[in-house]
């Protein structure tokens, strides 16, 4: 009894053993559960990749094939595509925006994270760095156009050009200015003003109307009368209006205020110009003659030019590199933020090894840092290659009417054939986007896939 008695007896271990013993048979053969849980689970996510992405790349495909009536035409809307001259230009933007923004971006990206790991202020630096990220491609195309306007009143960029342009420009700019008397100055065609002859002890003067008042000197003293010098050429070029009407024509009054910073020319009676000056504060001048003889006063066209006003930056040669800065404004930040993850996760000890072997800290970053980084630069260089492909916001947002045609891109020329009601050659390029952006796409798959 008692033999049978131990023999029924059973310890914990084997009757752990006994219940897992059906668990490993199971998982050997198989649960028919698993999968259909697997595929409950995945099933809401497969049903959205099929409506939203193989559902429309597959009819966009096949409506690629049809002209806007709904009749097949095969290639002919491609062959229709690859002649425009707009979507040429849109292929050739597309290559300047792959070619430029991506890598501008990775590389200020990997100097920013860089710093950020070397600088005290490093959470205060990263905000600004990633802050641009928060503003909608939309609204950062609207703030870059209107930093970029030519007109210096609206446009920063030109504001600040004009500005340093006016510091140390030599001259003043008086657009419109004309002489009070056009029978006594004449005008050229290029609006130079020229006085009649002259000789050295002779005042001339030269009143001028026409001045706006944001083209007049700030502050400017009032005219003052020449001095006579019997060896020289004296004389005053004034505006010759005063504020609130009063005074006499041709005549230097009390409240009439001096051009100065024009330039005054002496002209031979050979055409020559035999010495320049330019006009003081109060409008004066003084020229001494080479020689005795006749001469003429002439007021050289670029003292009735415009003044500095920068550059066209919304024009059609300069448009496509203001929104490749655009982008580069607003990406940098994610840049810096995964290359500066990939940066903490590098062999700190590497670093400190070429340092102590006497390498310095290009060197290090070079040789060291870089090659460690690698995996993780590849990696954004791609993304903003496929963010770069795809680009359509800025290009609708940022250029002006007369620009739009030079800075397109195959995404623009896609939306406005489908906002034309062209389906046919809006399919046909919605298919060369996928076109080019699939290579990379499959190149990141396959960087994801091996760990990068």
């Amino acid at each position: 009894m008692t033999a049978h008695t131990q023999g029924e007896t059973h310890s914990p271990a084997s009757a752990a053993g006994a219940t897992l013993a059906p668990q490993r048979r199971n998982a050997r053969s198989g649960d028919s559960s698993i999968p259909a849980n697997i595929a409950r689970f995945l099933l809401p996510a497969a049903l959205l990749l099929v409506v939203l992405v193989i559902y429309p790349a597959v009819y966009s495909v096949f409506r690629s094939l049809f002209d806007d009536s709904g009749n097949f035409v095969g290639l002919a809307n491609y062959a229709t595509m690859f002649s425009a001259s707009a979507t040429q230009r849109a292929i050739q933007n597309n290559l300047i925006w792959v070619l430029a923004a991506p890598l501008i971006t990775t590389v200020l990206g990997l100097i920013f994270a860089v710093l950020m790991d070397k600088i005290r202020w490093k959470t205060a630096f990263r905000l600004i760095i990633f802050m641009p990220m928060a503003i909608s491609m939309l609204a950062a195309g609207i703030i870059f156009r209107s930093i970029f306007q030519q007109n210096p009143e609206i446009g920063t960029a030109n504001a600040t050009i004009v500005a340093v342009q006016s510091i140390f420009g030599d001259s003043s700019h008086y657009p419109g200015a004309r002489p009070r008397d056009p029978e006594a100055i004449s005008v050229a065609d290029d609006g130079a003003m020229t006085t009649s002859t002259v000789r050295a002890g002779e005042p001339v003067l030269i009143p001028l109307v026409g001045v706006k008042p944001a083209d007049q000197p700030k502050d400017a003293p009032p005219a003052a009368q020449p001095a006579t010098d019997a060896g020289a050429i004296t004389g005053t070029v004034w505006l010759d209006f005063a504020r609130g009407g009063g005074g006499e024509s041709g005549v230097i009054d009390a409240n009439e205020i001096g051009l100065g910073g024009m330039e005054v020319s002496l002209v031979s009676a050979d055409g020559q110009v035999a010495a320049s000056t330019a006009t003081a504060d109060d409008g004066t001048f003084t020229i001494t003659p080479p020689a005795s003889g006749e001469y003429r006063i002439t007021l050289p066209a670029t003292n009735f030019a415009k003044g500095p006003t920068g550059f066209n930056w919304l024009g059609t040669s300069l448009i496509t590199p203001v929104m490749i800065i655009a982008f580069v404004w607003i990406w940098a930040g994610f840049a810096m933020v995964m290359i500066g993850a990939g940066l903490s996760a590098t062999d700190r000890s590497l670093q400190e090894a070429a340092r102590v072997d006497g390498a310095n800290e290009w060197q290090v970053f070079r040789h060291v840092t870089v090659p460690q980084l690698m995996p993780t630069v590849t990696v954004v260089l791609v993304t903003l290659t496929i963010n770069v492909l795809k680009i359509f916001d800025l290009v609708y947002v940022i250029p002006p009417g007369q620009s739009k045609e030079a800075g397109t891109v195959v995404a623009v020329e896609m939306w406005k054939h489908f906002g034309n009601y062209s389906y046919g050659l809006g399919s046909a390029l919605a298919v060369l986007l996928l076109l080019m952006v699939l290579p990379f796409m499959l190149w990141q798959v396959r960087n994801f896939r091996k760990g990068n």
